[in-house]
């Protein structure tokens, strides 16, 4: 270990005044974090320091300790954004890092009230300020950006995401941006699925689980509209999960289907679409599943086969999606079955897919990961 003359060093020269540690020089110790702005320049940190004083501020839990062996933690020597390190220098150091985020922005509309279009917003104005970056915006039809986006993100080729370095990929457009390039997207960075239904596609979950673990990085999965996800794949993992139903009602202007449910027609003021296993519903409203699908990955116990997806037309429910999820578990000493019922009132636009509180998930499903560990497979979050 080579040690600098002096005890204290920045370690990315003006970075913050007072924010100075030991750096011990001590290279290749720990492989890089993924979520680093310079992969080719990393320095070893013990997690204690010495004789330096412990740094001011609050714990930001983007990346851990933990995440190397041992007493080491790697941190990249340049960050660009301050303050890179916060909390105490203890062994509960956390070391909080920048993370560069790419967005798949909707295909079919503009990014006018729709996911896209919040998640740009709130990493452009509160992203520098939690340690996000937003690096590029990708839209099929480029023009569609024109106005929402700064020209210097707009994304022309997804093929060349990897140009622009992210850490984390946001998919909010359509089941078929994870189908065609999910796997290609894991090999430069972990990728939050914003449309869960793709994973109805056996063919996909299993080229997304290989990519995931071939490259390192995690495949999240934002919940969107189901509530009490956490108790839900909590009980599944106990074993007590018998059944799981999960009904979406909306007004008809609100589906966007396809296959033979493109051709249904409601036959009174509350119509069945259908109703059956999440996996068949799926392909044909890959925009109107996902909170099924999300239901389906919480409980694996059950998955796509036998978790049940019902799908409604009511034309009373113009300004809103209805969520209800109804669980049961099997019978008890007495007989009787353990059971839950929520239901979901979300205001939307009329003729919106998304409902309004489920945009918000969104972006509370991006902290989310962002404060996970790059671990391989599938995580709900």
């Amino acid at each position: 270990m080579y040690s600098l003359p002096h005890l204290c060093h920045s370690l990315s020269g003006p970075l913050c005044p007072s924010l100075r540690v030991p750096v011990p020089l001590s290279p290749g110790l720990c492989p890089p974090l993924s979520g680093s702005l310079s992969p080719s320049l990393w320095v070893s940190v013990p997690l204690s320091l010495g004789p330096c004083p412990p740094l001011s501020g609050s714990l930001s839990p983007s990346l851990s300790g933990s995440l190397c062996p041992s007493l080491w933690v790697s941190v990249p020597l340049s960050l660009g954004l301050c303050p890179p390190l916060s909390g105490s220098l203890s062994p509960s150091l956390w070391v909080s890092v920048p993370l560069s985020l790419g967005l798949c922005a909707p295909l079919s509309e503009s990014l006018s009230f729709s996911p896209g279009q919040s998640l740009v917003s709130h990493l452009l104005t509160q992203g520098p300020e939690l340690g996000l970056e937003l690096v590029f915006v990708w839209n099929r039809d480029p023009g569609r950006m024109a106005g929402s986006v700064p020209p210097t993100l707009q994304l022309q080729n997804l093929a060349a995401l990897g140009e622009r370095h992210p850490d984390l990929v946001v998919e909010v457009a359509h089941p078929k941006i994870i189908h065609e390039s999910g796997a290609e997207i894991l090999r430069y960075a972990n990728l939050l699925v914003g449309s869960p239904s793709a994973l109805a596609d056996q063919a996909t979950e299993r080229q997304l689980l290989e990519a995931s673990h071939r490259w390192g990085h995690a495949v999240f999965v934002a919940r969107g509209a189901l509530w009490g996800t956490e108790d839900i794949a909590r009980l599944d993992e106990a074993g007590g999960l018998q059944s799981l139903r999960v009904t979406m009602a909306t007004h008809p202007d609100g589906f966007r289907l396809e296959g033979p449910l493109a051709t249904a027609h409601s036959t009174g003021p509350r119509t069945v679409l259908y109703e059956g296993p999440v996996r068949g519903l799926c392909p044909l409203a890959p925009r109107n599943s996902n909170t099924m699908a999300a239901a389906a990955l919480a409980a694996p116990g059950l998955g796509f086969d036998h978790v049940i997806g019902v799908l409604v037309a009511d034309f009373s429910l113009k300004d809103m999606h209805v969520v209800d999820v109804e669980l049961s578990g099997p019978p008890g000493p007495t007989g009787r079955s353990f059971a839950v019922h929520t239901h979901r009132e979300n205001p939307s636009e009329p003729g919106a897919v998304t409902g309004s509180a489920t945009i918000t998930t969104f972006w509370r499903s991006l902290l989310g990961c962002c404060h996970l560990p790059s671990k391989p497979g599938i995580h709900l979050c």
